[in-house]
C-alpha cells in the first residue's frame, strides 16, 4: 500500500500551491469584506486549468483524475476558501455533464466552464425543501419548442453571479423519478435574483432564484427526462470528498500559523509551544486532519478505478467540515488576541467552513449514507 502521492501529483500540487498563495490568497480576506463575487477570479482560475479539471481535453479541460480535482481544491482551499467553490461547482457540473448530455451538448456547454467564461451554478435546494430534495416543487412545463421552469430555487452558491445553472425541475409525478436536470440562462429577464448576508463565505454571492416561466430550449434536458435527480446525487458522491479537502486546506494553514506562533511567541521565559497545555492540542489537530484527509483521498482513488465510494465520500462529507471548523476554531484560541482581530484571517475561515457543514448535504444524511452501507438497507434507518 503506498501513500504518497506520486512525482506528477506532487509537482501538480506545488504548482497550484504557489498560483494560490501568489493570486487568489491576497483577494480573500477584501473580497469577504466587499461581500462580492470578482468575476475575473473565473478567469484567473482557468489560466492555470482549475475549472476544466473534469472536463475532456477536446473541450479544452484537463481531464484530470478525481484525486487531483481534490488536491487542487485543498490547495486553493488554503489560500481563498471561497476560491475553491469554483472547484467544486464545475468539478461535480462537469463530472454531470459528460455522464449525461449528448456531445453536441458537451461541445456547447464545456468549453465556456473550461474556459471561465462561463460560471456555473447548480440549483436543487427550496424554500421547503433541503435534504429532502426529492420533494422540489419547482416545475419544468412542456411546451412546443422546448420547456418553460417555474419556481424558486434558494442558497444557491455562485447564485448572483452565475451565467448558467444546471436546474433540477419536476417534469412528472412525485419523488425522484419525476424529477429532470437542465441547462439554464440564467442571465433571462424572467429569473430574478436575490442575495443573502451570510455569516460566512460572503464572497460566494449565495442567492434565491425565482424562475417566471424562464424558457429553456428542448436541447437544454441533460440525460433523460426523470433521471435528473439520480443524476446530479451521483456525482455528489464524489464531490462531497473534494469539499472534504478544501475544508481540510483551510485548516491545516491554520495549523501551520498557530505553530508558527507557538515557536515565535514567548511567555514565562519559554516559547508558548514549550507547554503541554499549547502544543498538545495542535498535536491531537494534526493528527485528525491527517486521518480526515485520507478518507477523502480514498473516496477520490475509490472513484477514479470505478470503485463505490458513496460510504466514503459520506464519511469525508460529513468529518471534514466539523473537523475543519474545531480545528480552526482551537488555532484561533492558541494565537489569541491577536487572532481575534479582522486583520487576521483566522475568524473569517471558521466563518466559511462552517458553511460546508450544512451545505452540500448535512451530517445526519451523511451519517444515513453510511449506516446504510454498514449494516444494510434493512437494519438502518
Amino acid at each position: 500500500m503506498d501513500y504518497s502521492l506520486d512525482d506528477d501529483q506532487e509537482s501538480y500540487r506545488q504548482s497550484v500551491r504557489r498560483f494560490a498563495t501568489t493570486v487568489l490568497a491576497p483577494h480573500y480576506q477584501s473580497d469577504d469584506k466587499a461581500a462580492r463575487f470578482r468575476l475575473e477570479l473565473a478567469r484567473d482560475m482557468a489560466r492555470m486549468g482549475l475549472t476544466g479539471l473534469r472536463i475532456p481535453e477536446e473541450y479544452g479541460g484537463q481531464d484530470a483524475s478525481a484525486v487531483i480535482a481534490g488536491l487542487a481544491a485543498e490547495e486553493v482551499g488554503r489560500a481563498d476558501f471561497n476560491a475553491a467553490y469554483l472547484i467544486i461547482n464545475t468539478v461535480l457540473i462537469s463530472d454531470v455533464i459528460v455522464r449525461n448530455a449528448t456531445p453536441a451538448q458537451q461541445a456547447d456547454w464545456l468549453p465556456g466552464i473550461a474556459s471561465g467564461a462561463t460560471v456555473p451554478c447548480i440549483c436543487i435546494t427550496e424554500p421547503g425543501h433541503g435534504t429532502d430534495a426529492a420533494a422540489m416543487e419547482t416545475r419544468a412545463i412542456r411546451t412546443a419548442d422546448g420547456w418553460t421552469l417555474h419556481g424558486e430555487k434558494t442558497s444557491i452558491t455562485l447564485g448572483m453571479d452565475a451565467d448558467y445553472g444546471v436546474v433540477l425541475a419536476r417534469t412528472g409525478g412525485p419523488g425522484a423519478r419525476g424529477i429532470s436536470a437542465f441547462w439554464v440562462d440564467l442571465h433571462h429577464p424572467s429569473v430574478t435574483r436575490s442575495q443573502f448576508d451570510d455569516l460566512g463565505s460572503r464572497a460566494i454571492g449565495r442567492a434565491s432564484l425565482h424562475f417566471d416561466a424562464t424558457p429553456v430550449a428542448a436541447d437544454g434536458l441533460i440525460g433523460q427526462e426523470g433521471q435528473g435527480f439520480v443524476s446530479v446525487m451521483q456525482g455528489f458522491d464524489y464531490s462531497r470528498a473534494v469539499i472534504g479537502l478544501a475544508c481540510l486546506g483551510a485548516a491545516q494553514i491554520s495549523l501551520e500559523e498557530a505553530l508558527q506562533w507557538c515557536r515565535d511567541r514567548e511567555a514565562f521565559g519559554a516559547p508558548i509551544g514549550t507547554f503541554q497545555g499549547v502544543s498538545f492540542p495542535l498535536a491531537e489537530a494534526a493528527t485528525y486532519l491527517k486521518g480526515a484527509r485520507h478518507v477523502c483521498l480514498e473516496a477520490l482513488w475509490r472513484k477514479d478505478l470505478g470503485l463505490d465510494h458513496s460510504a466514503e465520500a459520506a464519511m469525508a462529507k460529513f468529518w471534514a467540515p466539523k473537523l475543519a471548523t474545531e480545528v480552526i476554531h482551537q488555532c484561533l484560541l492558541t494565537v489569541g488576541h491577536v487572532a481575534y482581530s479582522s486583520e487576521a484571517p483566522f475568524g473569517q475561515r471558521l466563518r466559511d467552513v462552517i458553511g460546508l457543514e450544512i451545505g452540500d448535504g448535512t451530517a445526519q444524511v451523511s451519517k444515513l449514507v453510511i449506516s446504510r452501507h454498514l449494516l444494510g438497507r434493512a437494519f438502518a434507518p
